[in-house]
């Protein structure tokens, strides 16, 4: 019997204990999820979505879910900060798979709602109703196995016009002492005309072998405009498979930054759809890995209709043994006349031992558009080491300066200056090997 079966089996044996403490509208949909799941189990790796990123025996380790819900004393924001210096935020906390309200130095907007997506679902799911699981129903098999055993989240929902001027960030923290999976759900709704920024925090605090999996919708209202910047910081020990949605109308502007600084198997799926004219996508990584890591990222931007624009820009610095895999594919529809979409994966490869395997895609069916893609993978300049060596500059110094230069252009594309300041610093301990010892978070001490 595969792991998948054996999942199967412990839905089927613990249903009513998964959906007693849930809102019915996470019931009603698990029910379909499980249906779909049911069929199709575990994806494979040799299946084009999944070549190069085996996740069966990810999920064969033994681990626990907290399918009874066990409440736990952990008071994150006590023993863990993950704070960035001179940026104002709203923060609110999911550790494991457990929400905890937020906390900020003043009240958010009126009508705007960073709750429990489960007391949301209960109490107002006229409100989520026409959103939850929407653009996730047809996701792969692992969104389906998320949408089965997901029993709470994030939902963070702005009226029409609201702005909300300090970052709202959400930290996902694994803690137990027992090797543990969890199943996270974000659902983002942006009204009309809104506008909000996001940083979704990624932390692993055990030494126990940990799986989680996130599935994350947004909906981005006509005019409304949403920045999200994601920041992955795990353990060794730590498999992660995110899965992000987003539909936007007409005239928004979504924009994406994802950032891999330490990890071991991560496994990144973004899916933008853009369906309203005159919308715009901009998408970035910046994936460091060394050792044994293995770091997926994929992407679909999918032009539906016309005079819409998307740009894309990935980034890998892969050392010793670490594997990349970067699938993007820009999907240009009949209909999408007059768009402008450009994708540009470039990649650094330091040892003979480190691999990167890269698909950049570009699939048209309109013929006024204006598109590009492509793709490169070298090694640092030997030129430019032996210049700045001949220079009084240190062979290692040499090394980390041509690096962190290689990573500046998307770390400068990011908007707000305090987090861009920060990850400046995050990034050059990282080369140097010093990120686990960052003052003040007593998580690293």
């Amino acid at each position: 019997m595969g792991c998948g079966q054996e999942y199967i089996t412990l839905f089927l044996q613990n249903r009513e204990l998964i959906e007693k403490p849930c809102a019915g509208l996470l019931n009603s949909e698990r029910a379909m999820a499980f249906a779909k799941f049911r069929e199709t189990e575990f994806p494979k790796a040799k299946e084009e979505n999944w070549l190069h990123t085996d996740i069966e025996k990810r999920f064969a380790i033994d681990y626990g879910m907290n399918l009874g819900r066990i409440v736990s004393d952990t008071k994150p924001k006590e023993f863990f900060t993950c704070d960035v210096p001179n940026l104002k935020t709203q923060k609110a906390y999911l550790v494991n798979d457990s929400f905890i309200p937020s906390t900020g130095t003043a009240p958010l907007p009126e009508g705007v709602i960073l709750e429990s997506l489960n007391m949301i679902a209960e109490k107002h799911p006229e409100l989520l109703k026409p959103y939850y699981n929407r653009l996730a129903e047809n996701g792969d098999s692992v969104v389906q196995f998320n949408t089965t055993f997901v029993q709470d989240g994030i939902v963070l929902y702005l009226p029409a016009g609201t702005v909300i001027e300090d970052t709202i960030q959400i930290v996902s923290l694994l803690q137990s002492k027992v090797g543990i999976l969890t199943n996270r759900r974000l659902l983002v709704i942006l009204g009309e005309g809104s506008r909000a920024s996001l940083l979704l925090c990624d932390h692993s605090a055990q030494n126990e072998q940990s799986l989680s999996t996130q599935v994350t919708e947004v909906f981005i209202g006509r005019g409304a405009h949403l920045d999200i910047y994601e920041l992955e910081e795990t353990a060794s020990n730590n498999t992660r498979l995110g899965n992000l949605f987003v539909k936007q109308d007409a005239d928004s502007s979504f924009n994406h930054c994802n950032i891999t600084l330490t990890n071991s198997f991560t496994r990144n799926y973004t899916t933008v759809s853009l369906e309203g004219e005159g919308a715009e996508a901009n998408l970035s990584g910046l994936i460091i890995g060394d050792k044994k890591q293995h770091i997926d990222n994929r992407t679909l931007v999918d032009h539906k209709v016309a005079h819409c624009t998307s740009n894309e820009i990935y980034k890998y610095i892969l050392d010793e043994e670490s594997t990349g895999v970067f699938a993007g594919k820009m999907l240009i529809r009949k209909d999408a006349q007059q768009t402008v979409s450009h994708q540009t994966n470039r990649n650094l490869c330091l040892t003979k031992s480190a691999h990167i395997y890269t698909q950049p895609q570009l699939e048209i069916y309109a013929d006024d558009v204006k598109c590009s893609h492509g793709s490169t993978v070298g090694q640092l300049d030997e030129n430019a080491l032996f210049y700045m060596q001949q220079r009084g500059i240190p062979a290692d110094e040499a090394r980390h300066l041509l690096m962190y230069a290689f990573a500046g252009e998307v770390i400068e594309n990011i908007k707000l200056e305090a987090l861009r300041d920060r990850l400046h610093i995050l990034i050059e301990k990282r080369f140097r090997g010093e990120l686990n010892h960052c003052k003040g978070c007593n998580l690293c001490k």
